[in-house]
Parts: C-alpha cells; sequence; structure tokens
C-alpha cells in the first residue's frame, strides 16, 4: 500500500518535530535505561529546552 499525497488521517501536530535528529554518544549503559523510561523522548524534549532557555545567550 502506497501512501497518498494530502493524507488527511496520518500524523499531525501543533508543535512539529525537525527532520534532522539530534544524535549524541551517552556513557554505556544509558540507552539501555533509556528505553525503559516511559515517554523517554517527551521527556528529554522538554530538558533539552531548558537547557537551552538557561545558555541562551543574553
Amino acid at each position: 500500500m502506497t501512501f497518498r499525497k494530502n493524507n488527511t488521517i496520518g500524523f499531525t501536530s501543533d508543535d512539529p518535530l525537525d527532520k534532522t535528529p539530534i544524535c549524541f554518544k551517552g556513557r554505556k549503559g544509558q540507552r539501555e535505561v533509556l528505553m525503559t523510561v516511559q515517554n523517554w523522548q517527551e521527556k528529554l524534549r522538554a530538558l533539552v529546552d531548558q537547557l537551552l532557555e538557561k545558555e541562551k545567550p543574553s
């Protein structure tokens, strides 16, 4: 089944995600533990927002 253009049923969001992922290397074992945290991606995005706000140049 192919994806139809102008599909209105698929995923939509008022706060869309960037197409380019943010990648970094964590410490050994962090990935496995992170995968067990419920809703970890959304929580990590919130932490990144906090960090960027705190480190924002004046």
